[in-house]
């Protein structure tokens, strides 16, 4: 009984706060909601047994993505008026994902309540009794669909390196740092040898 009433409790949490990530103005509360509906659904996920995903949404995407977002918007000088300008003209392409979106989540609900069963016969949903749930993880990621975990990651190697390179600004006031003249100097232009009488020193200008 007081697990029905964690469960439904979690999840109506996790269902407005991920409807409060879209539809509040400031961006700082959206990522402030998105990190309450990671809770929840690591609330969720111990509820079922899964407590190493549980610990993985809260350590990598509160502890790490989140808390990211959150300092760059509240950091950056964004102009969100500008951004919300084109909200009616992508408004119909956002619903069409989001129908597309609602479909898969109700046809994976309908798999799982009618079991999950594969083609063999077998049980998707239950594990072996003996398989801990990192373990099932590890054999679904590196040995089951292992080329699709390495096409992810591509993916995501990918759009790192796109990311950094849009936002890679050169200024030419700026003065930076070249390894390659650095270690190509000759040792002409690297130092000079000032002959120095005791106890005179060296003037500022001499060192200019």
């Amino acid at each position: 009984m007081l697990q029905s009433i964690a469960f439904f409790l979690l999840a109506t949490v996790a269902t407005v706060s991920g409807l409060l990530v879209v539809t509040a103005r400031n961006p700082v509360h959206s990522v402030l909601w998105l990190i309450l509906t990671f809770f929840s659904a690591a609330g969720l996920f111990v509820l079922m047994g899964a407590e190493f995903l549980a610990m993985l949404l809260v350590v990598v995407y509160v502890g790490a993505v989140a808390v990211l977002f959150l300092f760059v918007v509240m950091m950056l000088d964004v102009d969100f008026l500008k951004l919300r300008e084109g909200y009616a003209r992508y408004l119909p392409i956002g619903a069409i994902i989001a129908a597309i979106l609602l479909a898969e989540m109700i046809m994976v609900s309908f798999a799982v309540v009618r079991g999950g069963a594969a083609a063999d016969g077998t049980d998707l949903a239950a594990p072996s009794a003996s398989m801990t749930n990192v373990e099932a993880i590890g054999r679904v990621l590196y040995t089951d669909y292992i080329y699709f975990f390495q096409a992810a990651g591509i993916v995501l190697l990918i759009a790192m390196i796109g990311a950094i390179t849009l936002t890679l600004r050169h200024k030419p006031h700026i003065k930076r740092q070249n390894i390659a003249d650095q270690v190509n100097r000759p040792a002409a232009k690297a130092m000079e040898v000032k002959s120095v009488q005791t106890g005179q020193g060296v003037s500022p200008e001499e060192l200019l």
